[in-house]
């Protein structure tokens, strides 16, 4: 034990040697990977076989890691089923699972691999971190065993979990996350109470959560709301839904309305429309891909503010609603007529004027639109549409969305359906609502599926607006608000 004469200097030695190590800003990578999948079966293959199916996975992950390291990134983000994938039954996926430890145990798979059994899959990325100094997340499947003494025990004697890992430049695992709103997962278990998993860097504060989890108050919402992250670690299988939850549009949107950074990494499979990655900070994507052309994977990388709450960048926080509770209802020159939009049953207006102004109101929510069209084209139709209610299809919550989006045809009935392309610029928009909830997420997404950063803004009084003539055809011009007050 030092002397107390020695521990002082010693104690501040080491602060300053920490404070000198942090750093204002930080490289983020993310990669986007081509899963090889197995072969669909309902039999368990052999732990060999499983064990060379992942890592040909891994092989493809650790390209992209040394990669990411040699372009200076710090951390690196991987998908969601990214080293097995899907295909599997609760039996099937076994042989893929290992016993994942809690990280108090200070462990380091590449330099002691067996000390919790055999852990070849988490050895070979601690090894990735450890020989490339770089953090890396990457997602697994975690077995924990237990018996009748626990009444919830599942009849095979254990539990199985969707699990994030991070392991750290030497390559100790610093974090497990085992998700809980699974999305038709049958092969997992959830845990047994919602986990909020953060650690800290000399770059900031991460919090990480998995998919699904995403639109969900646990862990999303407390991660950054009680726990103060900084950046969202975020492994997905992102199935995109125009025209609201494309994975671009609808994380890029949540990082703008939560205002943090997050790194999306997303499988890809154009078959089941699994495309769309990202490293988004508050104020914007600092970098995006979205491609359903090739079966090519993508690394992208890009730097963030380690705090972003303390950048001059960071938008202001915003009251979503003060500006539509203050006016009164704009003029509506065509009748309402209902339309679908993923399930839901929308309340839409046309725009049958080059500008002007809409209102156009479901239950407690009214959703004002003012703009001008560069162009009225005859050739396509543009609504004006508000939902508010309960979504039900592939998972229930709570929604209020004001949104201006272009129809597929100049049918109406096509209103709401997805849609890719268009034509039509606009000169100016401001779009706001009488939200119920302070958890808006403000999308815009142009033509051919593209993100429109530092082309609009959010105005301290709730309107999403443009700042110049937008650059691109608009599809959408959205605030989706997620009503977690009424789940």
């Amino acid at each position: 034990m030092l002397p107390s004469q020695a521990l002082l200097p010693a104690v501040v030695f080491a602060l300053t040697a920490l404070q000198a190590f942090a750093s204002d800003t930080f490289m983020a990578a993310v990669y986007e990977h081509t899963v090889i999948l197995p072969h669909p079966t309902d039999e368990p293959v052999s732990p060999s076989e499983a064990l060379a199916l992942m890592n040909k996975n891994m092989d493809v992950l650790e390209g992209a890691i040394k990669e990411a390291a040699q372009q200076g990134a710090h951390i690196i983000v991987t998908p969601e089923d990214g080293i097995y994938g899907w295909r599997f039954t609760r039996e099937a996926i076994y042989p893929y699972l290992e016993d994942i430890p809690d990280p108090v145990v200070n462990w380091i798979p590449c330099t002691d691999p067996s000390r919790f059994g055999p852990a070849p899959v988490q050895e070979r990325l601690s090894c990735m971190a450890r020989n490339n100094s770089i953090y890396v997340v990457a997602n697994i499947g975690d077995k924990k065993p237990c018996d009748s003494s626990d009444p919830n025990c599942p009849g095979d004697g254990r539990y199985q979990y969707n699990t994030d890992v991070v392991y750290d430049t030497q390559g100790k695992l610093v974090a497990r996350y085992h998700k809980n709103n699974l999305f038709a997962e049958r092969q997992f278990n959830y845990p047994k109470e919602p986990e909020v998993v953060t650690f800290e860097t000399p770059f900031g504060k991460f919090g990480i959560f998995t998919c699904f989890d995403i639109l969900f108050y646990e862990p999303a919402v407390v991660l950054v709301n009680k726990m103060q992250v900084d950046t969202v670690l975020f492994p997905t299988a992102w199935m995109n839904v125009l025209p609201f939850l494309t994975a671009i549009e609808f994380h890029s949107a949540w990082a703008m309305g939560m205002r943090v950074n997050v790194l999306a990494a997303n499988t890809h499979n154009t078959s089941i429309e699994m495309t769309g990655s990202g490293i988004y900070a508050p104020a914007g994507a600092r970098a995006y891909s979205y491609n359903m052309k090739t079966e090519d994977g993508h690394l992208l990388i890009a730097e963030l503010d380690a705090h972003p709450r303390l950048s001059p960048a960071s938008p202001p926080a915003v009251s979503w609603n003060s500006y539509a509770l203050s006016v009164e209802k704009f003029s509506q020159n065509d009748h309402e007529f209902t339309g679908i939009i993923f399930g839901d049953p929308f309340t839409f207006v046309e725009l049958t004027k080059p500008g002007g102004n809409l209102t156009v109101c479901q239950k407690d929510l009214c959703c004002h639109l003012g703009y001008k069209m560069t162009e009225k084209r005859d050739d396509e139709v543009y609504v004006l549409g508000a939902f508010d209610g309960l979504h039900v299809i592939e998972g229930q919550y709570y929604l209020q969305i004001c949104t201006l989006l272009k129809c597929l045809s100049t049918n109406l009935s096509t209103c709401g359906q997805p849609v890719e392309s268009a034509q039509t610029k606009f000169e100016m928009f401001s779009l706001s609502g009488t939200f119920g909830t302070s958890y808006v997420f403000p999308e815009v997404l142009y033509s051919g599926v593209q993100l429109a950063p530092g082309e609009f803004e959010v105005l301290t009084d709730g309107r999403l607006i443009n700042r110049n003539t937008t650059s691109k055809p608009v599809l959408t011009v959205t605030l989706f608000g997620r009503w977690y007050e009424k789940d």
